[in-house]
C-alpha cells in the first residue's frame, strides 16, 4: 500500500506521465511485491529553471532529474529489494527522460506499521486482523 510522490522537470506532457506512473506501478509491483489497488501516486511537474542541483538550474545545464518518494511499511521489503528497486527505477525513468542528471533521487520511506494507513486502518490494524 504504498504512497508515492514523482517529481518530473520540465513542463506537464501527458503522454510522458502517463509512461512514468506505468513504470512506477510496475516496477512498485514486480521488485517490491505491492498490490495494484493500493498503489497511490501523485504526478508533480517542476520547470527546469526552479530545480537546482548544485546551484545550477536543470535548464542551464541542459538536462532533466527526477525525484520519487514512496511510503513502504517498515520491514516488508529487503535491502536487496530497495537497492533494485532504486537501479531500475532510474534506468526506466533514463529512458523517458532526456539527459537525465545522475542527481535525480528515490527515497523508499520505511514506515512504521502502526503509523501508517489508509481507509482509516493501521498497516499493524490490518497484519493483526490478518493472523499473520
Amino acid at each position: 500500500m504504498p504512497h508515492i510522490a514523482l517529481h518530473l522537470s520540465g513542463a506537464p506532457d501527458a503522454a510522458r506521465t502517463r509512461q512514468a506512473v506505468d513504470a512506477v506501478v510496475r516496477l512498485t509491483r514486480s521488485v517490491l511485491g505491492k498490490k495494484q489497488p493500493v498503489i497511490a501516486i501523485e504526478v508533480q511537474h517542476i520547470a527546469a529553471d526552479q530545480w537546482f542541483i548544485g546551484g545550477d538550474t536543470l535548464a542551464s545545464l541542459g538536462r532533466s532529474a527526477f525525484q520519487l518518494d514512496i511510503s513502504v511499511t517498515d520491514e516488508t521489503n529487503t535491502k536487496a529489494e530497495k537497492a533494485r528497486y532504486l537501479r531500475e527505477l532510474h534506468a526506466a525513468m533514463a529512458a523517458l527522460m532526456p539527459d537525465l542528471h545522475e542527481v535525480s533521487y528515490v527515497h523508499v520511506i520505511d514506515a512504521r506499521a502502526a503509523a501508517y494507513g489508509y481507509g482509516g486502518l493501521t498497516q499493524e490494524h490490518r497484519h493483526q486482523q490478518a493472523g499473520v
